[in-house]
């Protein structure tokens, strides 16, 4: 159909019928694309899994209760385990016979230890400081081993002086060493925190620095580098960022695992003298095989246990998600 044809038809110009577009070079080289953004992309994912949302709100309820629920009970560590200790008949109560004898509360849920208290509130108490420990050693390790682990990775030089410190310290069993530094100072939370992040970090590094070792070499890190780069921005900017996935792994298991670790070093005697939960669990050890006090014993323990899974769980699904390959 001929411009002529058109005009007729519609009733229209020249002029109305077509415009003039100027041709722009810099608009030219612009690629239309959809935005990208990546954490929002890494939420997406996650919370498209509705397990993840179940498992979110149990954590979310696991910490509110260990930190929220102590503060508003004015939960004293110095009083409250001692509060019934002269009332003889509110000792190694069962749920049912706390409720008989104080009456029905929710911190008489599961039942009271061997001072009368309630374990209830023990536990959350507990549990208050055994999350501190493993979020505070679990952040002082990431962040060392993260940061060195990049650029050992990346410096030749740093590569062989590390090696030799990994290979001396490295095979010194993580237990054995903890459990000497706290024998030889006093056994409390800082002093837990210190023995567990002396040389917590190397193991983060070690395998942060393989990671790196195999993208070191790629083009653009060639490139910054015969550009006069620092080996130390490179390491920060050019590879971190892709690594994020694998160090959201290696904190998903890091946070469950130091209160695992916490535990079990009360448990054989070697833990802090605060009420954590590996301490309650130390305390208790007699009530397991006592008829009738086995809920001092199982209480604590089913908390961790359900802690450090939830825990585990939300990172390893978090980390899974911050892969930009689930992202399609």
């Amino acid at each position: 159909m001929t411009d002529m044809d058109l005009n007729k038809k519609y009733g229209l110009t020249d002029a109305e019928l077509f415009s003039v577009i100027d041709h722009n070079e810099l608009e030219s080289e612009k690629i239309t694309a959809p935005r990208y953004s990546y954490w929002r992309s890494v939420f997406r994912v996650f919370f498209r899994n509705k397990v993840n949302i179940v498992v979110l709100v149990l954590l979310a309820v696991l910490v509110a209760f260990a930190y929220i629920y102590p503060v508003v009970i004015h939960y004293d560590p110095q009083v409250n385990p001692f509060i019934n200790v002269n009332d003889s008949g509110a000792m190694h109560l069962s749920p049912t016979k706390a409720f008989d004898h104080f009456g029905p509360a929710l911190k008489w849920i599961f039942g009271t230890g061997g001072t009368g208290a309630s374990t209830f509130d023990s536990i959350w108490n507990g549990s208050r400081i055994s999350i501190s420990l493993a979020v505070i050693c679990a952040a002082i390790n990431m962040t060392i081993g993260t940061l060195l682990g990049a650029v050992w990775g990346f410096s030749r030089r740093v590569d062989m002086i590390m090696n030799e410190v990994y290979n001396v310290l490295g095979n010194v069993p993580s237990t054995l060493f903890i459990s000497v530094l706290v024998m030889v100072f006093s056994p409390s939370f800082w002093t837990l925190v210190f023995a567990m992040t002396i040389i917590g970090w190397l193991g983060m590094a070690y395998y942060i620095r393989t990671r790196v070792i195999i993208i070191r070499d790629h083009e653009y890190n060639l490139a910054s580098r015969c550009l006069g780069t620092s080996i130390f921005k490179i390491a920060t900017k050019n590879i971190l960022p892709f690594m994020t996935s694998v160090i959201v792994l290696e904190i998903a298991a890091a946070i469950p695992g130091y209160i695992s670790s916490e535990v079990f070093l009360s448990y054989i005697g070697l833990g802090m003298t605060e009420a954590s939960l590996g301490r309650l669990i130390y305390e208790a050890q007699n009530a397991m095989v006592t008829p009738g006090w086995g809920w001092e014993f199982w209480t604590p323990v089913a908390v961790a246990s359900v802690i450090t899974v939830v825990l585990y769980v939300t990172g390893q699904n978090l980390g899974d998600a911050s892969d930009p390959r689930t992202h399609m």
